[in-house]
């Protein structure tokens, strides 16, 4: 099962090592900033099929989203 918390450690790690805002991220992928902070937060997850573009925003493989040494 999916931690929501590690997800979005995860993500905002791979975010951050990117180099983009969260704000860019959304713009990206047509979302509010807010919506992209849940996701950091552990709150909310992104649609199963947001992964492959969020994947690709980040420059990263969707495994990468989901493998825990990728966020370290």
């Amino acid at each position: 099962m999916l931690n929501t918390e590690e997800f979005g450690r995860r993500l905002s790690s791979l975010r951050r090592r990117s180099g983009k805002k969260q704000r860019q991220i959304a713009e990206e992928l047509g979302l509010t900033p807010q919506a992209v902070s849940k996701w950091e937060r552990g709150l909310s997850c992104p649609d199963i099929l947001m992964l492959d573009e969020l994947a690709s925003s980040l420059g990263v493989p969707i495994a990468a989203l989901f493998e825990k040494n990728e966020a370290r």
